[in-house]
């Protein structure tokens, strides 16, 4: 969707603090060890105009799900914008990209990206999330997790750059309180994003969101008071990378060719699961937190005798004898709040802190 406000204003970035050290347990990432075609298994192609001619900000491109236009090779993901007439879905554009949609969501956390940017006027690289509720066609989400659309479901642009204003970095909010040519955005200079990688990163709790740059913190978006209006930000959000080419406010270069960006790897970390012995078999909860379904994954098929969930005043909410109880559980019935999930067998206990959107 990307809307932006493109008046340029550097953000002093002495008084953002520091980022917080819970979000450590890598929960998703894609590394680009493979070869080929991108990981399917964690990228969807959205390729399909949400209007039936064009895409939105009057962007010239077609999306294409074609080696051409991303794959894997060397140890990185390359989304490639060309210029070339290409015809799909019955409409001839002049540009060719690739948009990927994550087939993971989450609530909370702290993305990096390590990244090149493409080159040459006209080119619109972006690292940015969208509500997994937003409906939108063709996205991978919104067959069937849309009910919301946008700017309601909520935006959050972890990194957006314009080939005409070479070096500069944004980060923006949309929300249904201002969206379009946003209020909610900053921005910063970086060290020739075309030649070398830099780090673009989001960290997102329940009171703000932080955006750097190589770790640099350059915009915090915490309004107050918090509403449904400026803060849809409490539910799963999904990671999109593209390139777009031209829009209704910029031209493109017409002797542009070809430019890719090449992305080292994407990582999403949350906070750690708590524990009191080591004893008991790691298990991976996700999302946590989370609003409707939740996972447990067992490094092996021994784990706990008994289990029990208390809620943080202390009280006893279920008891488990087995992992089929644990994931039969209703979790989705749970009010929203903090529990403890405690794990036992003979030797050992373990406790875990979960959240419930």
């Amino acid at each position: 969707m990307r809307f932006v406000f493109h008046i340029f204003i550097l953000i002093n970035i002495t008084s953002f603090g520091q980022f917080n050290p819970n979000f450590n347990t890598l929960v998703w990432s894609d590394e680009a060890n493979g070869s080929g075609s991108i990981d399917t298994s964690k990228w969807f192609h959205q390729t399909l105009l949400p209007n039936g001619s064009s895409w939105f900000n009057g962007e010239q491109q077609h999306y294409t799900d074609r080696l051409a236009n991303s794959y894997q090779s060397n140890g990185f993901l390359t989304i490639v914008a060309r210029k070339e007439n290409f015809t799909d879905q019955g409409v001839t554009k002049n540009y060719t990209s690739a948009r990927l949609n994550s087939k993971f969501a989450f609530t909370y956390g702290r993305v990096e990206v390590m990244a090149k940017l493409p080159e040459g006027n006209g080119t619109w690289p972006a690292i940015w999330t969208l509500g997994k509720n937003i409906t939108e066609n063709g996205g991978f989400w919104s067959t069937n997790y849309g009910t919301t659309s946008w700017p309601a479901c909520g935006e959050i642009d972890i990194m957006e750059h314009w080939g005409h204003n070479p070096n500069y970095i944004q980060s923006a909010l949309h929300n249904t309180f201002s969206f379009g040519n946003t209020i909610n955005h900053g921005g910063i200079m970086a060290a020739s994003v075309a030649n070398n990688f830099h780090l673009y990163a989001m960290e997102w709790s329940a009171d703000e969101i932080k955006f750097s740059v190589d770790s640099v913190v350059f915009y915090v978006y915490n309004p107050q008071p918090k509403n449904i209006a400026n803060w849809p930000y409490d539910q799963d959000q999904y990671l999109l990378l593209n390139i777009a080419m031209g829009s209704s406010w910029f031209s493109i270069d017409p002797f542009f060719n070809s430019s890719k960006m090449e992305i080292d790897y994407v990582r999403i970390y949350q906070e750690p699961i708590t524990g009191i012995n080591q004893n008991i078999d790691k298990l991976s909860i996700f999302p946590n937190p989370f609003r409707e379904n939740i996972n447990f994954i067992f490094n092996s098929k021994y784990s706990f005798h008994t289990g029990k969930l208390i809620s943080i005043l202390g009280k006893n909410i279920a008891n488990f004898d087995s992992i089929k109880a644990l994931k039969d559980y209703s979790w989705s019935s749970l009010k929203a709040g903090h529990y403890f999930l405690n794990l036992e067998n003979p030797n050992s206990s373990k406790t875990y802190k979960i959240i419930k959107l």
